[in-house]
């Protein structure tokens, strides 16, 4: 059985990801909004195990409702879901020593979304592990 992966999900008002699998983030940490959100980013930070360095990990990160049902949007192309899907991979430095945890990180940037109030959760399925970041969304006012 291959070792898991490590991950946290961070909200955020804006990041970047750097070349070297840093993020700078402004505004992380949040977990009530406005609705329509202001624009927003969701920060992944991964942590592949020593063992599965150089393999393809398929990743899948999706807004989802109270219900886990996927959140859709209307689009000029009919309803459509808010998902990003790919693959991770992370190569094996020389030198890193066996048990090793290495970087990997990745930003979404997202506009604002008309979403009505309630509960929501960005879930990331990386392989066949998930994990997830939860927020709510208040009706008018300002984000505190």
């Amino acid at each position: 059985m291959a070792s898991p992966v490590e991950v946290q999900i961070i909200l955020c008002d804006a990041a970047v990801a750097d070349p070297t699998g840093k993020v700078h983030m402004l505004g992380a940490g949040w977990s009530v909004t406005t609705s329509p959100t202001p624009p927003q980013a969701v920060a992944v930070l991964v942590k592949v195990p020593w063992d599965r360095a150089n393999q393809r990990l398929g990743i899948r990160l999706q807004l989802v409702d109270s219900d886990g049902a996927a959140v859709l949007l209307e689009t000029p192309q009919g309803q459509q879901g808010i998902t990003t899907e790919g693959e991770l991979e992370v190569g094996r430095p020389p030198g890193v020593a066996p048990g090793s945890l290495l970087d990997a990180s990745f930003v979404v940037s997202l506009q604002p979304l008309p979403l009505p109030p309630g509960r929501y959760q960005w879930r990331l399925d990386v392989s066949e592990q998930t994990f997830a970041a939860s927020f709510q969304v208040r009706q008018g006012g300002t984000a505190p």
